[in-house]
């Protein structure tokens, strides 16, 4: 029997996009990348886990802010080429900007416009890093 690692289908730089729901709500949070280590390290630790292309490492969400994701499930798509983390985030916030999600620009007669306000300046969660 092969891993469930070896079912995904990696793309040439062994990664998989990785859409980040809230569990509750079903709103998009987030969209990613992983690798194999990152998926799982997120199923041994039971949080999102991530791959940083930027900084070439692992991501664990929260690490910095506080704003951590706790793993409710992981689905994989029907091509086996895209992951779906269900989570429960931690403080409300999943965006670097202090907003809810990542998708807070809304496409709105021609133009995108801001829908989500700031819950938290990123001085102030990113204080203790």
């Amino acid at each position: 029997m092969s891993s469930y690692l070896d079912q995904v289908n990696w793309n040439e730089q062994g990664l998989v996009p990785v859409i980040t729901q809230e569990a509750d709500t079903g709103r998009v949070l987030t969209q990613a990348w992983i690798n194999r280590e990152a998926l799982q390290t997120a199923v041994q630790e039971n949080r999102a886990v991530y791959w940083s292309r930027s900084r070439d490492q692992l991501w664990r969400k929260g690490e910095d802010s506080g704003n951590i994701q706790i793993l409710v499930d992981v689905l994989l798509d029907c091509d086996n080429d895209s992951v779906c983390y269900r989570v429960e985030q931690v403080g409300g916030i999943a965006c670097h900007t202090g907003r809810e999600s990542c998708f807070y620009q809304k496409l709105d007669n021609g133009g995108w416009h801001t829908v989500d306000p700031i819950l938290k300046d990123q001085p102030e969660m990113y204080k203790h890093s």
